[in-house]
């Protein structure tokens, strides 16, 4: 049996891996649960993301990456390895070559964390692609033609902006403001206006159920549970709508400022084919109700929503590994 190819989109929220001639095998939470006594890893994964805000004092629930970037080195290589080995994706005597994405603004040192960290968790050769690039290759823009395309990749730490042409990036940017900082947004409203403390699930949750960015969209509610800041007990409220669009707003308002520096850096030629073509958006944060209106609204430029957002990344590393042979090993 020999090593089978595989790229990983390795999220701060989510890790999508994607096995050569098979597709997308795995799409679990950037979550583990460890036992810093025993130096024992617990749960990865789905299992660790269920034990957020549940465990005993002598177990810690981390998310080994953030804003895109290796933040527990350990966490990390131990995740990356459950996960592969649970794939079964070892030669006898080989190990696989791996084709893993970063954000565009990474440097050289947090580069070379990210490879040793796979290198150490099975991997033969590991190659780094920068992930909106990826992005627009698995949403199915043809970014090799001499032509301008332009995506918006909202991930869980990250948000990455980019126009390609020609196969490669021309203008770029990259800011730390995505799916978690909404969360986060979110938990810090409710507990300034009710006075309610609630956890990062719930806020997910909220922001899954109820987002509604676009002025005039459909207005929903949602009754939550967390623990009054007053009493200290248990207590519910509801969220509305314009609630959360409020919450989120500076947010939102810093991708849009992020997109529109992009787009002015855009050479004009590419400008006319993005105006043509229009915005492709991809990650977790494409989901969003309304977004895609209220970027086409303040860019004065068509907007689209991937067919599957969460895995265009995965799906675009799926593509880049048919062509791995021919790939040099960057330095």
């Amino acid at each position: 049996m020999f090593a089978k190819d595989i790229g990983i989109d390795l999220g701060t929220s989510n890790v999508l891996i994607h096995v050569k001639g098979k597709g997308i095998e795995l799409n679990e939470p950037s979550v583990v649960a460890v036992d810093p006594a025993a130096k024992s890893m617990v749960a990865v994964g789905e299992e660790a993301h269920r034990m957020i805000g549940r465990t005993p004092g002598n177990i810690q629930v981390m998310r080994p990456l953030k804003d895109g970037v290796i933040a527990d080195f350990d966490s990390t290589e131990a995740m990356l390895k459950g996960f592969i080995d649970r794939l079964k994706v070892r030669g006898w005597f080989s190990k696989p070559r791996i084709l893993i994405c970063c954000p565009t603004d990474v440097t050289s040192v947090e580069q070379k964390a990210i490879k040793e960290a796979v290198q150490k968790s099975g991997g033969r050769q590991v190659f780094l692609e920068a992930e909106p690039k990826v992005a627009a290759i698995g949403a199915g823009m043809d970014i090799y033609q001499p032509s301008g395309n332009m995506v918006i990749d909202i991930g869980g730490g990250t948000t990455d902006v980019a126009v390609l042409s020609m196969g490669d990036i021309v203008t770029s940017a990259s800011i730390k403001i995505a799916g978690n900082t909404f969360d986060n947004d979110i938990i810090q409203s409710i507990k300034k206006n009710h006075k309610l403390l609630i956890g990062e699930r719930t806020a997910e949750d909220v922001k899954i159920a109820v987002t509604s960015l676009f002025p005039g969209g459909e207005e929903k509610e949602l009754a939550i549970r967390g623990r009054d800041l007053v009493s200290g007990l248990p207590r519910t409220v509801t969220i509305t709508s314009k609630e959360v669009s409020d919450a989120m707003e500076e947010s939102v308002a810093w991708i849009l400022h992020t997109a529109k520096n992009v787009l002015e850096k855009t050479p004009p030629e590419l400008s006319a084919d993005i105006i043509d073509r229009g915005i492709i958006l991809t990650g977790g944060g494409a989901l969003l109700r309304g977004l895609d209106q209220l970027l086409a609204e303040e860019l004065k430029v068509p907007v689209f929503t991937a067919e599957d957002p969460l895995a265009c990344v995965a799906k675009g590393t799926g593509i880049m590994l048919d062509s791995l042979d021919k790939k040099r090993r960057k330095s």
